[in-house]
């Protein structure tokens, strides 16, 4: 098998192996790591996959992302650790579907690349025996998951920032209660601040020896096992082609299908789920991008992204090129310019995408739990919404994102009672916690992680 090589979506940065890429986290010109090319699956091999347990899936498919860079055996070993729970796929109506992507140690689809990117980090870091700093930024769910995937790994710190007025106390203490090498920092900010921060950090010289890496979806080692459970999906199922409805936010979860699709997997269309951030339905429909900055607070507060990051690599995938303008200093002078518009008819071939508000979202929930008896949280419910508004009558995954039990009070809003809280959440509520504040402020935030020397 040939070594497969990485390139950056802004044009400008030397090509790198997947160690490379996954310790850089972030290309030196602030572009996205993508593959040159795309390895794909044959139909028959796609097929040889029904009936295989999720953790060889995975070592099917991400082994041709990453070659022979890491030994098969122990590729196995680590797609085995990381996948240990059940993903339960279940037949709503004639055309709907939900899988379950919450059944993961913090009830989130980001433990499917949290786990993963933990086992790999601690791989490399090991194996070239070096000191790593992860820095991350959430907009709720992804702070949790990767510090329960981090948590306690060797050679490893992991930095997490997250908007302090705008996550769950769930979400938040899934981070603030662990210690350790896990340090959280509360941001007087929006997500996108957040995100901002630690894209200029990971370009200061002055943090070098600190060996920054990204665990945000920007990072490949993070974005590639969210292609596994399309392919999972798919082959329970019979169908020639499936469509899938994706709850989005800063579009980690759209590209892993998008990469699915590119690989050969049949998706016929995929439907983009977004709550009031409505920059990409917006852009489907006029081919003009304009970002939402600041980016307004939903029910569905992992996806509060006014300008998603992996909008760079779909964009890329579809022949265009978008970027944020930066001043010598890496701060954002202008987000998403869109240098070379995308091919528009293929995308709106390939993507519908709708806007859910939030009174969308509890009627949504409302009506399935009168009708089905289930409990969707405010994610799974903008993806079931979307699905609703797409009239695709034919069958349709809805990814459901995260457990209801991370949104008690949300759901008690909406149906009148508090939906089962899995024992591990109730004990965080009676733990105590730590973490720091900071202001939205690059200098502040730099002076923090130089202590952390």
């Amino acid at each position: 098998m040939e070594k497969i090589l990485y390139r950056s979506t802004n044009k400008k940065s030397p090509i790198v192996d997947f160690k490379q890429a996954v310790l850089k986290g972030q290309a030196p010109d602030y572009g996205l790591y993508m593959p040159l090319e795309i390895p794909s699956f044959k139909k028959d091999e796609i097929l040889l996959l029904k009936n295989k347990e999720y953790y060889q899936i995975a070592f099917a498919v991400l082994s041709k992302f990453i070659g022979t860079e890491i030994p098969s055996k122990k590729l196995l070993e680590i797609v085995r650790n990381a996948y240990n729970f059940e993903i339960p796929l279940k037949k709503i109506d004639e055309n709907l579907y939900i899988l379950y992507l919450d059944k993961g140690p913090t009830y989130s689809f980001k433990d499917f690349a949290a786990r993963f990117m933990a086992e790999i980090m601690e791989y490399y870091a090991k194996k070239e025996n070096i000191n790593l700093t992860i820095l991350v930024a959430t907009s709720g769910d992804t702070g949790g998951a990767i510090a329960n995937a981090f948590y306690e790994k060797e050679n490893i710190k992991v930095a997490i920032l997250f908007p302090k007025d705008e996550i769950t106390e769930i979400q938040r203490k899934q981070m603030t209660t662990l210690g350790k090498n896990i340090i959280p920092i509360g941001l007087k900010g929006k997500f996108d601040s957040c995100q901002n921060l630690v894209k200029i950090a990971f370009n200061d010289g002055d943090l070098k020896n600190l060996n920054l890496t990204s665990a945000n979806s920007i990072n490949i080692s993070r974005l590639l096992p969210q292609s596994v459970y399309y392919f999972y999906a798919y082959v329970q199922l019979n169908y020639e082609k499936i469509n899938f409805s994706v709850p989005s936010g800063n579009f980690g979860n759209l590209m892993g299908g998008v990469i699915a699709k590119k690989m050969g997997l049949p998706i016929k269309k995929f439907i983009v789920a977004v709550n009031e951030n409505d920059e990409f339905p917006n852009f489907l429909k006029t081919g003009e991008y304009k970002p939402i900055i600041p980016s307004k607070k939903c029910s569905s507060n992992a996806m509060n992204v006014g300008h998603p990051s992996n909008l760079a690599r779909l964009i890329d995938l579809y022949g265009g090129w978008i970027f944020d303008e930066r001043d010598s200093l890496g701060k954002v002078k202008k987000y998403g310019i869109l240098k070379v518009k995308p091919d528009m008819e293929k995308l709106r071939n390939d993507f519908v995408s709708f806007s859910i508000t939030d009174e969308e979202v509890e009627e949504t929930i409302k009506k399935y739990y009168e009708k089905y008896r289930i409990i969707l949280d405010p994610h799974g419910a903008v993806g079931v919404s979307a699905y609703e508004k797409s009239n695709i009558k034919e069958p349709v995954i809805s990814l459901e994102t995260a457990h209801p039990g991370k949104f008690p009070e949300v759901i008690k809003k909406i149906l009148g009672f508090e939906p089962e809280i899995p024992e591990k959440l109730k004990n965080l509520i009676l733990k105590d916690e730590k973490y720091i504040v900071l202001e939205n402020d690059y200098k502040e935030f730099k002076n923090f992680l130089m202590e952390l020397k």
